[in-house]
């Protein structure tokens, strides 16, 4: 408990400290109470710019880690597999494919893209969990399966990059993860619903501690562990999904993190998705500042970032459940 209670503080204080200094990043600087002033008393014109540009950035770098991380989190219970991640398994491409043709074809809509995201990421699931299926799912059909499905929806999406003639379009911009140019109404896009979808994660992390039960012992304390599962799947894709639609492909978010939730607070969802939120936010944030100074002034996409990191994990992850999964 002790431990528990130390990491959340640890990281509440991690995160506000990675808030402040990105916020302070780049050619613009305000101290603290410039900021606060500048905010909440008087006009101030370099406190308006960071608000302006700055601050949708950090608020969607920020909303859309907490959603991959708990939608990892949620994959995994599902699945018994703690290398699914809704990046790896084919779900954010799915997601991200749906949201393209949306803007594509009907810009208007775009508020509605996280809709069109969720249908998406529901279509690359059912095709991992249908051909998955062959008596039951095994971690390593599921990886497999997913890698494939992700192959296919990444070269639906290049295809439609090409078709758009040129790399500074809006859909390259969803496909590439690059969060640089978003403003408020992408933020206003978001935030509802990320919190609708973290709200559902939190309203089933009792089920989820029942899924890592066998299907047997939950069958005979009276709960329908498919239409537990399928709940579960909802509120993953959903939230993959929404988090795609605006922030683009992040890969690995959730798959790090998670694990690394597990070795500080252990596996009681009620409290591994809470910590997830929070570390899943900084460690987008993290990724999205570190692309903004290591090749400053130009900058490196958060997706970049994660994959860089992400890969390397993945590989690590294998060797070391090679008992498990190899065979």
């Amino acid at each position: 408990m002790k431990k528990t209670l130390t990491s959340f503080v640890v990281l509440w204080l991690l995160l506000a400290g990675l808030i402040f200094a990105s916020v302070n990043l780049g050619s613009i600087r305000v101290s603290l109470p410039e900021l606060l002033k500048g905010l909440f008393v008087a006009y101030n014109e370099n406190v308006a710019v960071v608000f302006d540009l700055r601050f949708p950035r950090i608020i969607i770098a920020v909303l859309s880690g907490a959603a991959l991380a708990v939608s990892g989190v949620l994959f995994q219970a599902v699945m018994k597999n703690p290398l699914a991640d809704p990046g790896i398994i084919g779900i954010s491409a799915g997601a991200s494919f749906a949201a393209v043709l949306v803007t594509m074809f009907f810009p208007a809509w775009f508020f509605f893209s996280p809709i069109f995201a969720f249908g998406g990421g529901v279509v690359a699931c059912f095709l991992v969990y249908s051909l998955s299926w062959k008596s039951g799912l095994t971690p390593l059909r599921i990886i497999l399966v997913g890698i494939a499905v992700n192959a296919v929806f990444s070269g639906l999406l290049e295809a439609v990059n090409y078709m758009t003639g040129g790399r500074q379009s809006v859909v390259a911009a969803i496909v590439g993860a690059n969060i640089s140019m978003k403003t408020w109404d992408d933020v206003h896009t978001l935030v509802w619903y990320v919190l609708v979808g973290l709200l559902g994660a939190l309203a089933v992390s009792g089920r989820c501690n029942l899924l890592s039960l066998e299907d047997k012992t939950v069958r005979n304390l009276g709960v329908n562990v498919h239409a537990v599962r399928v709940l579960v799947s909802a509120v993953a894709v959903l939230l993959a999904g929404i988090a795609t639609a605006v922030a683009g492909v992040i890969s690995f978010v959730g798959l790090i993190v998670p694990h690394i939730a597990r070795l500080l607070v252990g596996s009681n969802h009620r409290t591994l998705i809470p910590f997830s939120i929070l570390l899943g936010s900084f460690t987008v944030l993290l990724a999205d500042t570190a692309g903004r100074v290591i090749a400053a002034p130009y900058e490196i996409p958060a997706s970049i970032v994660m994959a860089v990191i992400g890969g390397p994990f993945f590989i690590f992850l294998l060797r070391r459940s090679d008992k498990t999964y190899g065979n």
